[in-house]
């Protein structure tokens, strides 16, 4: 079923998977951190905002280098180029300019997806749709421990370090990330375009690929239906960690245990609900079922609001994320050309992820310049509405997907 080289890439791009994991936690939990010290959480939308405007430069430089030296050294110089910008955010911090705090909570927003989708464009190519249902589990799992150990170290270091010395230990993590991505490449072997997508042809970014297929612009439209979700919740969470927590290195060792937690959770799901639910639920069921469960945890949020209400939608809506849906969703991509899988799916993984949640934070930020407070309540019906708007996405685009690999 499995060639040994398969094997061994799997192992190694997980690994690498599993450090750029372990950095980001760092990153994530300290840049919210930062930015809520300096700016107040009342703005996180404004830094979001500027999310979008960051993925399209970092998109285009991307589509270039995959256009002139292949995707072995896509990942691995996007992967070391991050960690230097890091590094030199670090250093401006230390510094005391706190407009790094702004940069690199825009920044990990944009390098921990290009990175990531690269890995998963790498699992896409080489695997067939039978391998893929057997093994996206187990290697989001295994990224997944770095995630939780990532996010334990914080919380058990944030407060003895300070914050802004746990960003070096995401520039460093993603060294042994770009090791571990060439290695696999090397076992796996590099998937190469057609004649007609060599050098770009179609578009370094994949714009056209893109809206050349209906297919793809249900993906798209998907994945912005979810993001909306995840953007209020997001918001909700840390406009409930700020009221309940005042202490910044208090709240950033409350982020790393709740990331961690997450990170321990997913890997559960990873472990042992994805390979048997990709093997035996049909993926209709799954992507509909999905919606349904964060529509019920944003009810409750709404009902009863509170740090802990706030905290479980938030990881209920993560875990899946990174687990089950994940996991579902490549399927989508494995019948696909190669601009496809690589250039078409970052625009609609990595900008369309992050635009879906800079646009929403900008109408958000636009609403509050107008009304001045926006009620904590109407994030979750916010996360409610955008749930039911993402059943129906779902089941029509699984129907395509049947078309796509059952023509018959």
């Amino acid at each position: 079923m499995f060639p040994r080289r398969l094997i061994y890439a799997a192992i190694s791009i997980s690994s690498a998977a599993a450090f750029v994991l372990f950095g980001y936690e760092f990153i994530r939990s300290v840049s919210s951190s930062l930015f809520i010290e300096a700016y107040g959480a009342e703005n996180l939308m404004f830094g979001m905002a500027l999310i979008s405007p960051s993925m399209i430069v970092m998109l285009y430089c991307y589509g270039r280098l995959l256009s002139w030296r292949g995707a072995t050294y896509a990942v691995a110089i996007t992967s070391l180029f991050s960690g230097i910008l890091i590094l030199g955010c670090y250093a401006a911090l230390v510094r005391g300019m706190d407009f790094a705090a702004v940069i690199i909570y825009v920044f990990r927003e944009a390098y921990i997806v290009i990175v990531i989708e690269q890995f998963w464009s790498f699992v896409n190519s080489v695997l067939t749709t039978e391998q893929a249902k057997r093994i996206n589990g187990p290697f989001c799992a295994v990224a997944s421990v770095g995630s939780f150990a990532g996010g334990m170290l914080v919380k058990r270091w944030a407060e003895v370090l300070g914050s802004e010395t746990l960003l070096l230990f995401a520039a460093g993590s993603l060294v042994p990330a770009a090791v571990f991505s060439v290695i696999a490449y090397r076992f796996g072997g590099e998937p190469k375009p057609s004649e007609a997508e060599v050098g770009g042809r179609l578009g370094h970014l994949g714009v056209k690929t893109l809206f050349r297929s209906r297919y793809l612009l249900f993906i798209g439209i998907l994945i912005l239906s979810t993001q909306l979700v995840s953007t209020v919740l997001d918001l909700r969470f840390n406009g409930l960690a700020e009221i309940e927590l005042s202490d910044t290195d208090a709240r950033t060792a409350f982020f790393g245990g709740v990331y961690g937690s997450l990170g321990a959770i997913a890997g559960v799901l990873q472990l042992v609900v994805v390979p048997l639910a990709l093997r035996f639920v049909a993926l209709r069921i799954i992507h509909v079922c999905i919606p349904i469960v964060h529509l019920v945890s944003s009810l409750v949020l709404t009902i009863s609001p509170s740090l802990r209400s706030g905290t479980a939608a938030y990881v209920i809506f993560k875990a899946l994320d990174y687990s089950l849906f994940r996991a579902a969703k490549e399927l989508f991509y494995m019948p696909l050309s190669y601009d496809s899988r690589y250039r078409a799916k970052q625009l609609i993984d990595s900008f369309g992820y992050r635009f879906s949640k800079s646009g929403g934070a900008a109408v958000i930020g636009l609403v509050k310049l107008i009304v001045k407070t926006i009620p904590g309540i109407a994030f979750s019906i916010t996360a409610m509405v955008a749930a039911m708007v993402w059943t129906p996405i779902a089941f029509n685009l699984t129907r395509a997907y049947q078309k796509l690999v059952n023509p018959k």
